[in-house]
């Protein structure tokens, strides 16, 4: 009885777990694979658009701050911060001036 128990288990159920495991291996694989092939879509899209004179500029304006010759670029500076009101008991003596430079 306990060579067919045995048996079994060698033939039936050791075999099952790992065809399951494998099954569960290979999903998780084409699932890898599908949200890589959308990345390398995604990718190669921005070549194509890189490729264009309008998305040049566009980075150049955008992220280089570049102009044409016929423009005049103007930055705008933040504006000045309000001064810091803070008690004078301690311990923010002195903290009001140290702020407010």
């Amino acid at each position: 009885m306990s060579v067919v128990l045995v048996g079994f288990l060698l033939v039936g159920v050791f075999p099952t777990r790992a065809w399951l495991a494998q099954r569960d291996e290979l999903s998780a694989r084409h699932e890898e694979l599908a949200a890589l092939e959308q990345e390398q879509d995604a990718i190669e899209e921005q070549v194509e658009r890189l490729q264009t004179q309008e998305e040049i500029e566009r980075i150049a304006r955008e992220e280089y701050g570049m102009t044409r010759e016929d423009e005049t670029a103007f930055r705008m500076l933040p504006g000045a911060v309000a001064p810091v009101d803070l008690p004078d008991t301690w311990p923010f003596t002195g903290t009001d001036d140290w702020l407010n430079r």
